[in-house]
């Protein structure tokens, strides 16, 4: 496919498909790509028309909708910039990005935020009386996403690609032409922002979920044989604990490719999928929003290599020792990559609020740990701000917390180091059982000796029954951390 520019897509398609062919589903909320064609032009001369132009930062705060879609392609029909944030996010964290992006406007669906920060509604602009065609504008960098990070601390992470894109440059994700694609990630995310356009850009028809259901998911896929799919081990989790009954009773025939991103994937549950689906429609890739490198693995290659995400695709990767030096096969370090073609002065983002761990030669790290074995496949160990010391023993909390998942009983598992006065630091595990199991201390612990060293067990072990991960699988380790150390300040006056 030719490039194509982002705000000429739904016109082009609408062409190409036909006006009535449907574009994006949510729930009951259809839109065809002549509707949707028709909707970015109202709204985006209605943008216009609030003074919102070339290179613009707009904020949206909105959930998962047709209604988002409308929005992005009405920005880039004008060459302004989506801003994507949670709609779900305290007004105190959202006037913190607001402060970061300077944005020309915010678009958001909660009432109060709307008053608080004179924000714009979801349906802004959807009844302009001026739907006819004009000339887009190109945006000089087509999205711009937000993260909390490690630290919990906002900053922004601008793409330097304009809004312009040939989908081929994304062909070895396997996305369907004119096929259908379910989301089922939260679209201020970037794996599921990106890989849900690129759909719509190969003129797939998008199946949106506004929030995770494992049943319903499996409905969402027999309904509309949907092909191509992303999922996070949290969700692939649920889907896995529904009564086998109900999972042989869904046809899942018609998916290509389930790929899962965001979250370390328990080996267990990775087998689950290999054996439900088959290898070679199990999928992992290993990133960043920065977008400087890749690692992608399928099944069969996991089965050889239990627990790897992959070689680097259009890059390279380099494991850096604690002294910036080069580290060979099979030691862990910290995981550096770069993306061919790109140097420190070519990078393909920037930061606001943050500073990139950028080495001179263009070698970039998003903080994790891990190693490459011979071939050149790379196991994740964790992130380095995770990474627990106890009596002089390294402990990555996301090999402890494999092994908690393991049980039957246990939904979720986060695995932080508190302070000890002798050991430096103990590991403690927060852990959301279930509905209606009972798993005990005991029982957990015993549970995990089976697969780890002693020094690796938990400590203590605190039972939850709040999420402990939000949409896309991501823990704020650091935030759980200090509210337990604070608490233990507190409990010693």
């Amino acid at each position: 496919m030719a490039e194509i520019l982002l705000g000429d897509l739904p016109e082009s398609n609408a062409a190409r498909l036909g006006e009535d062919r449907w574009a994006i589903r949510h729930g009951d909320d259809v839109v065809t790509w002549g509707g949707l064609a028709d909707r970015a032009r109202r709204r985006g001369r209605a943008l216009s028309a609030a003074g919102i132009g070339v290179g613009d930062r707009v904020v949206l705060a909105l959930p998962n909708s047709n209604a988002l879609f409308e929005l992005t392609f009405a920005l880039w029909k004008i060459g302004a910039t989506p801003t994507m944030v949670s709609s779900r996010l305290p007004r105190a964290e959202l006037e913190g990005v607001i402060a970061l992006a300077e944005p020309r406007a915010v678009i958001a669906a909660e009432p109060a935020l709307r008053v608080a920060l004179d924000a714009l509604p979801p349906q802004f602009g959807v009844d302009h009386p001026d739907g006819s065609p004009f000339e887009t504008r190109v945006s000089p960098c087509w999205k711009v996403m937000t993260s909390g990070g490690s630290t919990g601390r906002p900053k922004l992470i601008v793409d330097h690609g304009p809004a312009r894109m040939d989908s081929a440059n994304f062909a070895q994700l396997g996305i369907p032409e004119d096929g259908v694609l379910l989301n089922a990630g939260p679209l201020y995310h970037n794996f599921p922002f990106a890989t849900a356009h690129i759909g719509l850009i190969n003129g797939c028809s998008v199946v949106g979920m506004e929030k995770f259901d494992a049943e319903r998911f499996l409905d969402l896929v027999e309904q509309f044989r949907v092909e191509w799919v992303t999922l996070v081990p949290t969700t692939m989790n649920r889907i896995a604990r529904l009564p086998r009954t109900v999972l042989d009773s869904h046809d899942m025939s018609s998916l290509r490719a389930v790929w899962h991103t965001a979250a370390p994937m328990p080996p267990t549950l990775k087998r689950f999928w290999i054996d439900w689906l088959g290898p070679e429609r199990v999928w992992e890739i290993y990133g960043g929003s920065e977008g400087f490198a890749t690692t992608q693995i399928g099944g069969l290659d996991w089965l050889e290599r239990p627990g790897s995400v992959g070689r680097c695709v259009g890059g390279e990767i380099r494991i850096v020792g604690p002294d910036g030096e080069s580290l060979p096969p099979g030691e862990v370090g910290e995981i550096y990559m770069r993306r061919e073609g790109v140097t420190p002065e070519t990078a393909n983002y920037h930061y606001v609020g943050a500073e990139s761990r950028r080495l001179p030669d263009g070698f970039e790290s998003l903080g994790d740990h891990g190693r490459v074995d011979e071939d050149g496949f790379l196991f994740i160990a964790d992130r380095r701000t995770d990474l627990i010391l106890s009596g002089g023993h390294n402990i990555y909390p996301a090999e402890v917390e494999s092994a908690l998942l393991g049980h039957p009983d246990v939904a979720e598992a986060i695995v932080i180091g508190l302070p000890h006065a002798d050991m430096g630091a103990v590991v403690h595990a927060i852990v959301r059982l279930e509905p209606g199991t009972e798993a005990s201390v005991d029982d957990l612990l015993a549970f995990a000796a089976e697969n780890l060293v002693a020094y690796k067990l938990p400590r203590t072990i605190e039972f939850t029954d709040q999420p402990l991960r939000d949409e896309m699988g991501k823990a704020r380790r650091s935030r759980l951390r200090e509210e337990r150390i604070a608490a233990m300040e507190q409990e010693k006056g």
